[in-house]
């Protein structure tokens, strides 16, 4: 089984430059304990439904329905050719009234999965009591709901901080170089918009995914209790599954500066043309460029120290003027 994540009892302010520069997820116990709608959630979920529903402002957000043969996962359909959901724009309320429909019943039930909702659209006034202290003003937060959803083993690009604001949510994490163990699916077709591991985390005994058991083997997990927060490194794979009848996240992407001032990149698009230069090639070609790609771009040392500074052109400052000549030469070579 997975280790369990380093947690902490969380301060009352988050130094996100130290606790982002140790590049490893970490649970914050209690952040926002103080949060109403997590208070209302420790009553019961029938107070935070209502306390939820008195701030929507009725805007439609995006919400997929699961057929009860899913068991709440989400994912492909059996071809392959499409997903396991239905997509449909409906207010916050329609989904709380859904869920409390599905609540009463004891025969298995649709997956219902509010994904990604901006709080600023749909719940605005909810910005103003339910903030955390330390994070930039500027990181918009969003609203994640359901019942008991499982969402296969991603990544994002973004940093990430994800607060339980009711119910329950297990947590499993693997380090990036774990993607070669994880089975991930297509790169351009995914139903979560982010690539996904085809192999079900309960299924490491399943022949068709022998490497498993290895991604397992360096997993770390937590249950996040509302008002828990979970700090996630950009590109750390998670697997996230809902353990109840209803349940609630807020969640805030950023991205800072990199360390020489400049805006952060696309690496996705990097990874992509990254494949487009080097997949073809023969092995040991592939072995070259590695090399080249380890010492120019992953190195931690400057590979430029030992040029003039008036010489080191690519290898230089990036500047405006730098990273606009650069594009230029990007553009060029496509």
């Amino acid at each position: 089984m997975p280790a369990a994540i380093e947690e902490r009892q969380a301060p009352g302010a988050l130094d996100l430059p130290t606790i982002a520069a140790q590049g490893k997820p970490l649970v914050l116990r209690g952040l926002c304990a103080d949060w109403p709608l997590v208070q209302a959630a420790r009553q019961s979920d029938s107070a935070f439904a209502k306390a939820l529903a008195a701030h929507d402002n009725g805007t439609p957000v995006d919400t997929l329905l699961m057929p009860p043969e899913a068991g709440g996962r989400v994912g492909y359909n059996a071809a392959m050719d499409g997903f396991n959901y239905q997509h449909f724009k409906v207010s916050v309320t329609d989904v709380l009234m859904r869920l409390a429909q599905y609540s009463r019943t004891l025969e298995p039930t649709p997956g219902v999965a509010l994904q990604s909702a901006a709080i600023a659209a749909c719940l605005p006034a909810l910005l103003e009591t339910h903030a955390i202290p330390g994070l930039p003003p500027a990181v918009p937060p969003r609203l994640w709901l359901g019942n008991q959803v499982t969402t296969p083993t991603h990544f994002d690009a973004f940093h990430n901080i994800a607060v339980v604001a009711c119910g329950q949510r297990r947590f499993t994490l693997f380090p990036p170089e774990q993607v070669g163990n994880l089975y991930i699916g297509p790169l351009d077709f995914a139903p979560t918009g982010a690539a996904i591991s085809l192999a079900p985390l309960d299924g490491s005994d399943d022949p068709r995914f022998p490497r498993l058991q290895q991604a397992l083997e360096h997993g770390l997990e937590a249950v996040l209790e509302p008002g828990d927060a979970l700090y996630l490194p950009p590109l750390w794979w998670h697997h996230v599954s809902s353990l109840g009848p209803l349940n609630a996240l807020v969640n805030y992407w950023w991205q800072p500066r990199m360390a020489d001032g400049r805006p952060p990149s696309p690496g996705i698009a990097a990874l992509l043309h990254a494949r487009l230069a080097f997949a073809g090639l023969p092995a040991a070609e592939r072995a070259a460029w590695h090399a080249l790609m380890a010492h120019y771009v992953f190195a931690d040392e400057d590979p430029a120290a030992h040029l003039p500074a008036e010489r080191r052109g690519v290898l230089g400052a990036l500047d405006a003027d730098a990273i606009a000549a650069l594009k230029r030469r990007i553009a060029q070579s496509l």
